[in-house]
């Protein structure tokens, strides 16, 4: 019987220190290598940070690409596509979050 408790409190104990996932930063990234005057490293922090929290790994990377292709956002937002449709409602819950969040860096 103890053995049989001892794995899981042992790997409960270990998970602590296993690596955590890298951040993408994709947003980020974007972000500062766009040519907007308003995007600091302050601002794209924020932003990256609001992401995490609020999309997946390829909804950032979808999202990332309307800065570099504007249009795309736009053709996202009027696709008949299901996904697309999904997707644009948790950018716009996305894009209220960074405002609410990142409006001091402004």
């Amino acid at each position: 019987m103890t053995r049989f408790l001892a794995a899981p409190l042992l790997a409960l104990m270990l998970i602590p220190a296993l690596p955590q996932p890298i951040e993408a930063n994709t947003l980020n990234r974007a972000c500062l290598r766009s040519d907007r005057d308003g995007a600091t490293r302050q601002l794209c922090r924020c932003i990256q940070k609001t992401a995490n929290k609020s999309l997946s790994r390829a909804d950032q990377k979808l999202a990332a690409s309307f800065i570099k292709e504007p249009h795309k956002a736009q053709e996202i937002r009027q696709s008949d596509r299901r996904s697309h449709e999904i997707f644009w409602k948790r950018y716009k819950e996305f894009e209220t979050k960074v405002v609410a969040s990142c409006k001091h860096l402004r």
